[in-house]
């Protein structure tokens, strides 16, 4: 067996028989689950109702707020004419109301657009103001429209009301959400991407400054070229890393089966949605949960998942490069933390990007360019793969991740073969490029 089939079995051994390893690779998908849950049940409860006292001197808005009464808010109206603004303040605080309207009399309709006043000691939420700007702006302009001798019935059955269908090449109907779940997948497989890359690469950071600082590097290196060594150390937390997801990949297609299972859904090749249950997801919850899992696995989840390990160890392995240069470089954790800062920037860029651009334009130029960038494509690309992606195009950010990675492999070797028999003194990059010209 060669020696960096050694060191690779020894590293690998070291992680898996962690104990702590061994409890987040099972705790971690019951937590995932747990967590989702819990938000799911807190988004499903009621908020609580807020009673707002509403002083409308113009008498023209209390109709419509009153029908309101039932979506998280009750309003009140308090005829309190000739009443100052501390008086109304006052009266609101004893009757412990949340918050109080405030519509002057003017003399023309429009000026309420910027003279309506919410009175409350604590900010109310965006969304409260919001419906409730759309209540006074829904009203002064059917009163607009009305002074212009303009026919609103006319003008409301004139209003449409478009609900375009999606449907596949192959003619099945498509649900609606279906972006927002590839959206989800993505975000969710790039961001495990990026906390991958920094948790496994932390653990070959670590081993080097412990091997280092214990002294234990000069025996090693011994019998070992410290290139060898660095390969092996890369390469064995790798594949630690590599059986977790597999193993957190059958717990979660266990959990869509017994999901599919518990909602009665046809995962099978054959699996169809019928028109009557498209019509009824668009109306109930129960039926959308139908739907979602079905579209679900008729998702290129193969894809996903093979796109998945090959960005997991084409990133891993570039940045574990660094991350291994790092430790050999200084002779503790503290000491890193100035090398660190310009590897996390580009994970930390490519997660933006995914977010913000692959979420709105999976295709455009920028989620293209930045899928093939090499520091940037394990997270962006894998974001768009959800979407569907051109093989030329994966085959060339593949390509281009892996070529970069034996060339920074290539410059860290330089670096680990100085810095690993460097003591008690902090580098700079001025000394790191020195070491890369020895």
């Amino acid at each position: 067996m060669s020696i960096i089939s050694l060191i690779i079995k020894r590293e690998f051994i070291a992680k898996v028989r962690n104990k702590s390893f061994v409890v987040m690779t099972f705790l971690s998908p019951l937590l995932f689950v747990a967590i989702a849950v819990f938000i799911g049940y807190l988004s499903s409860m009621k908020a609580e109702t807020k009673r707002i006292a509403i002083h409308d001197e113009t008498g023209l808005f209390v109709s419509d707020f009153l029908k309101e009464n039932k979506k998280g808010a009750e309003f009140k109206y308090l005829n309190l004419s000739g009443t100052d603004v501390n008086a109304l303040k006052d009266s609101i605080v004893k009757e412990n109301f949340s918050g109080l309207i405030v519509i002057p009399k003017t003399k023309n309709v429009k000026d309420l657009e910027s003279k309506i006043e919410f009175i409350s000691n604590n900010s109310p939420s965006i969304s409260f103001i919001e419906s409730t700007q759309d209540i006074i702006g829904n009203k002064i302009t059917k009163l607009n429209l009305e002074e212009a001798k303009l026919d609103t019935l006319a003008i409301q059955k004139a209003q449409s009301d478009v609900n375009i269908h999606l449907v596949k090449a192959s003619g099945e109907e498509s649900l609606k959400g279906l972006n927002e779940i590839k959206i989800a997948i993505g975000g969710a497989f790039g961001y495990l991407i990026m906390m991958f890359i920094i948790i496994y690469g932390n653990m070959v950071m670590r081993s080097v400054i412990e091997e280092k600082t214990n002294r234990i590097i000069e025996i090693i290196i011994s019998s070992v070229k410290p290139f060898q060594l660095m390969i092996g150390k890369i390469v064995g937390t790798s594949l630690a890393g590599i059986l977790q997801f597999v193993i957190w990949a059958i717990i979660g297609l266990g959990l869509m089966f017994a999901a599919s299972a518990f909602f009665g859904v046809n995962v099978g090749p054959t699996a169809r949605i019928s028109p009557e249950m498209m019509q009824t997801a668009q109306h109930e919850f129960s039926g959308s949960a139908q739907m979602y899992i079905a579209e679900l696995w008729n998702l290129p989840i193969a894809s996903i998942i093979i796109g998945f390990v090959i960005y997991f160890i084409g990133g891993y392995f570039l940045y574990s490069s660094f991350y291994a240069a790092i430790g050999a470089a200084v002779d503790n954790q503290t000491d890193s933390q100035q090398f660190l800062l310009p590897i996390l920037m580009p994970l930390i860029l490519s997660v933006y990007i995914g977010f913000f651009t692959v979420v709105s334009d999976p295709h455009g130029s920028v989620a293209v360019i930045f899928s093939m960038i090499p520091l940037t494509s394990p997270i962006v690309m894998l974001m768009r793969i959800p979407f569907g992606v051109p093989w030329w195009q994966i085959a060339i950010s593949v390509s281009l991740l892996f070529a970069t990675f034996f060339l920074v492999v290539w410059f860290a070797a330089k670096i680990y073969r100085v810095g690993i028999l460097m003591y008690g003194k902090k580098p700079t990059w001025k000394e790191l490029y020195k070491w890369l010209k020895y």
